[in-house]
């Protein structure tokens, strides 16, 4: 069968997010994933941002690689925890100093792990509008990306909460939201009735989660405050030992994710890569999205 070409508005737009490497050998392993995904030519990529603080040095050095070395557009995370309102300023400063004209401004989770208390620092922001707000003031051509929990955030009462926090992030300057990564397509499109009541205007993202290991992503879904539906337990089950099954399967079901979704008229996704290249390559590719611009329809 002759493939053709997608038009050009019809081609889901894509991101990606990586976390900064931890050692020389994570490093060279980034480096190669970020070869491997660049020429599908995304809309930005993240680096995410530990806890107080803990990994900046090395999102910062990842992220001014990425402006050196690729045509890529990366977006620095930044969180408020057990951090003062002038060293979070003088971070924003640094990225804002090196090119870095998008953040992805986030309250972060407590510094004791998901599931604890939250307490913010004293003398710092002490919510994620505070912090938007405070970039868009010292830099208003910085563009701002939240977050949003379809499931609701795990620390809020109610999901009407959840979405007037959500509506302060945008009063005070973001112009994106990306979700918690979800299963059930159904728990993302009745969030976003719900933000749309709200008259909230900005794109939401859905945040995709190729499965690369399915405890490991039982485990952080539990933490975070997400649905493991059964339905994909059991698509998985009996392939523990069995790591190219499990790649097949991880593959098809996001793919199959984002094909339902294109089909409720979304057209912009962000996959949580974990830096690994494979799954997120093949799923493009299953979308029609090609390196270097060579989209075609399947």
């Amino acid at each position: 069968m002759t493939e053709t070409a997608v038009p050009a508005e019809k081609r889901p737009a894509i991101s990606f997010e990586f976390f900064p490497p931890k050692t020389e050998e994570m490093e060279k392993n980034l480096w190669g994933v970020i070869e491997r995904l660049a020429p599908l030519a995304p809309n930005f990529v993240s680096v995410t941002y530990g806890a107080g603080g803990s990994t900046r040095e090395r999102t910062h050095s990842t992220i001014a690689r990425i402006l050196k070395e690729t045509s890529l557009t990366p977006a620095a995370h930044l969180t408020c925890v057990d951090a003062s309102r002038a060293n979070v300023d003088e971070v924003v400063a640094a990225y804002h100093d090196v090119g870095v004209r998008h953040i992805v401004a986030l309250r972060g989770d407590p510094s004791g792990g998901i599931g604890t208390a939250y307490t913010a620092h004293p003398e710092g922001y002490q919510s994620s509008a505070d912090l938007v707000a405070a970039i868009k003031r010292q830099y208003p051509d910085m563009e701002v990306t939240v977050s949003a929990y379809p499931e609701k955030h795990p620390e809020s009462p109610s999901f009407e909460a959840d979405i007037d926090a959500l509506k302060a992030k945008v009063d005070a300057g973001a112009t994106r939201a990306i979700t918690q990564f979800f299963f059930d397509n159904d728990l993302y499109l009745d969030f976003l009735d719900r933000v749309r009541g709200a008259d909230i205007t900005i794109p939401i993202v859905p945040g995709i989660l190729p499965v690369q290991n399915f405890k490991q992503a039982k485990n952080f879904a539990e933490r975070a405050g997400a649905t493991m539906p059964d339905w994909l337990a059991k698509k998985f089950e009996g392939l523990d030992d069995d790591p190219e099954t499990r790649k097949l399967v991880a593959a098809t079901v996001a793919a199959d994710q984002v094909q339902a979704l294109t089909q409720q008229g979304i057209d912009n996704f962000h996959f949580y890569t974990m830096n690994r290249a494979d799954l997120v390559f093949a799923i493009s590719h299953l979308l029609g999205i090609r390196p270097n611009g060579a989209q075609k329809a399947a």
